[in-house]
């Protein structure tokens, strides 16, 4: 078995010890086997119960408490291309630490790779993935409106292009303005914007999520005069494990 970047997995099947340093698949895998989870990064919110179990806190998903993990023997550690540094996945490995690396940039992708994962990992695939798998993984919609989605304020950042949650957007029906190379020429996953850009951008809405950046109803809406603005929770639309059943009823 090897992960999304092709890297042989060794450990033993099932995995009894795992260290997640991604939120929404530390959910994903406590939906699973949460006894088997035995560290989680302090962002990981979610299942609701998790805060009970004990279970580790090894800091953040930029800045591991790499001791911390070795600490755990773990059997393996999860991380994800985007969200964790390659330089904490290299010293991991160079410690002799298994880790198995995710890279997902679209819908029927996250679902494939949580199931290699689960597989990899000897673990059952639960029924919700297999609902996920029909819910996402078919033709794209008729597009219903046009979208900004800013994740970040001083300096604005967007969604661009090759995302997840730009993937995702287009299957609700939903086209990401940023998405098109006219809009973003460089084809950057998260440009940069001038806010009075985004606001003539020609969206019909601008949809302000609460994570990466938090915003709030008196923090981001005042900023747009001319687009109207909805407040739409992150987890929705940048999660990659149960919240996609969640997601499919924005449609």
């Amino acid at each position: 078995m090897t992960d999304d970047l092709g890297i042989p997995y060794d450990g033993p099947r099932p995995a009894q010890r795992v260290v997640s340093l991604v939120p929404s698949l530390t959910e994903a895998l406590a939906t699973v086997a949460a006894d088997r989870l035995v560290g989680v990064t302090d962002w990981c919110t979610h299942p609701a119960d998790l805060a009970a179990r004990d279970i580790a806190r090894v800091r953040g998903t930029k800045n591991p408490d790499l001791a911390a993990i070795r600490a755990l023997a773990p059997d393996v550690v999860v991380a994800n291309k985007e969200e964790n540094r390659e330089l904490d996945v290299r010293r991991l490995r160079e410690a002799g630490v298994r880790v198995w690396v995710t890279d997902i940039e679209t819908v029927p992708a996250a679902v494939a790779s949580m199931e290699r994962l689960l597989d990899g990992l000897g673990w059952d695939r639960p029924d919700w993935l297999a609902d996920a798998r029909r819910q996402w993984c078919g033709p794209l919609p008729r597009v219903t409106r046009r979208v900004v989605v800013p994740i970040w304020r001083d300096p604005w950042m967007v969604v661009g292009a090759r995302t997840f949650t730009g993937d995702l957007l287009r299957r609700l029906g939903w086209e990401n303005v940023y998405a098109d190379r006219v809009r973003n020429p460089d084809g950057a996953r998260y440009p940069r914007v001038p806010l009075e850009e985004l606001d003539a951008a020609g969206a019909d809405v601008v949809l302000l999520p609460d994570e990466p950046y938090r915003f709030t109803a008196t923090d981001g809406p005042e900023a747009f005069t001319r687009t109207p603005t909805e407040l739409i929770s992150g987890r929705l639309i940048t999660w990659y494990g149960p919240s996609l059943l969640e997601a499919a009823a924005l449609r």
